[in-house]
């Protein structure tokens, strides 16, 4: 078990001033994310068409912290069922049912599971949107390639070390296929 550290729930950032490079194959975005973790850019960002096993690893990207929101909300849910059942049916309408006791907790169970299912789904969605700054229509589109065959490798300029002419260099030298330095939308 890992414990739950605040770099795990880092929040998208949005795409407005950097350096773009297009790769052609998940192997090289994977040496490319290499490389730009060694040159130690901070805040830089591979963009996929499709999960590349090994990417996070690649970028040094810290695991998760989603579970721990399944987790909680999780046991936030299992304790709204057993509470709202065992008060409903022990203190507010106490009804003697076949000589069952008041606290027949095995009846509860299928109520508990649910709602223990139920909050961790909606608030693992909820934290899942919040922190990837879904929705918003108006995000803006690096290159229309990015969605269906080729990967890109993001470096913004708030990277530490960044240098544009360097970084064009850097992920020319890196293989990239095409380079575009990015600026922001009313600055064209």
């Amino acid at each position: 078990m890992y414990l739950p550290k605040l770099e795990q729930f880092h929040k998208y950032k949005e795409m407005d001033e950097g350096v773009l490079g297009l790769f052609e194959t998940p192997e090289a975005i994977i040496h490319a994310a290499e490389k730009a973790k060694e040159k130690d850019y901070k805040g830089f960002d591979c963009i996929l068409p499709y999960p590349v096993h090994g990417i996070d690893e690649a970028m040094g990207t810290p695991r998760s912290g989603l579970p721990w929101v399944t987790f909680f909300a999780g046991i936030f849910g299992c304790t709204i069922g057993i509470l709202f059942q065992y008060l409903t049916h022990a203190h507010d309408w106490p009804l003697n049912i076949s000589g069952k006791s008041l606290n027949a907790w095995f009846a509860y169970v299928p109520i508990i599971f649910e709602l223990t299912v139920f909050s961790a789904g909606i608030y693992t969605v909820a934290a899942l949107c919040f922190l990837s700054g879904i929705p918003k229509a108006t995000r803006r589109i690096l290159h229309p390639d990015l969605t269906s065959h080729r990967f890109g490798l993001w470096i913004p300029k708030s990277a530490k070390g960044y240098n544009e002419s360097e970084v064009v260099s850097f992920v020319k030298g890196l293989g990239g296929s095409e380079v575009t330095v990015v600026k922001p939308e009313n600055q064209k």
